[in-house]
């Protein structure tokens, strides 16, 4: 009965939900008008959620915010954090307590982050893990990503400066610094600071064994 009395407010003051039945808001959660709700949708303890949002199927927002235009995709979860004007969270995402998104940030399919900020403009929308990290504006966070936050005693932040980019499948064990504007190259394990500007390299160089795989079958076929 309280579920379907907050749903009749919300709708009465202008806010979309698409399948009343399947939509459980708290009752002490605040939505802005013109924002729109779809099905299977969970929004409680205290959630503010600005006006023009996007709330897709299958969310979960606990005790978050959520600013004006901001759009929560297919099956994210959000617990104890921030989503600023404009942003794009999900599908898939995971956003933990302390997570702070930036205005028009986006934080894509199958990416964590725990008590990390990301700044506006920011990206990274793939399978990424973000833990104990501090991202300025208009970074690049490449797929297969990840903080290397815990060194088993305790945790360190990570820094990635303004404009900086991150190659995919990149390792940065924390503490550790990316400068304004450098580059990261992909498949790297970064141990040190890259200074602003800078490209860091930090893995094995390749190389390739011309006909090895010719002499494999001869060795085996031998015995």
């Amino acid at each position: 009965m309280v579920r379907q009395q907050k749903n009749e407010e919300l709708m009465a003051a202008g806010v979309t939900l698409v399948d009343p039945a399947t939509t459980y808001i708290d009752a002490d959660v605040e939505i802005g008008q013109d924002t729109v709700i779809h099905p299977c949708v969970f929004i409680e303890q205290g959630t503010t959620i600005g006006a023009a949002c996007e709330i897709h199927s299958g969310s979960r927002i606990v005790n978050s915010r959520i600013g004006d235009r901001a759009q929560i995709r297919n099956h994210s979860v959000i617990t104890d954090a921030t989503v600023r004007a404009g942003a794009c969270i999900g599908p898939f995402a995971h956003l933990r307590p302390g997570a702070d998104v930036g205005d028009n940030a986006h934080v894509g399919n199958f990416v964590e982050l725990k008590k990390t900020t990301m700044g506006a403009g920011s990206k990274a929308n793939h399978l990424a893990y973000l833990g104990d990290a501090t991202i300025g504006a208009s970074v690049n966070v490449g797929a297969g990503t990840i903080t290397c936050n815990y060194d088993g005693v305790a945790k360190h932040r990570t820094i990635i400066e303004d404009g900086a980019f991150v190659g995919s499948n990149s390792t940065l064990v924390a503490p550790v610094k990316v400068g304004r504007g450098a580059y990261v190259a992909a498949g790297s394990a970064v141990t040190g600071d890259v200074p602003d500007g800078a490209l860091g390299i930090a893995r094995g160089r390749q190389e390739n064994k011309a006909g090895w795989v010719e002499k494999r079958k001869s060795s085996k076929n031998a015995t």
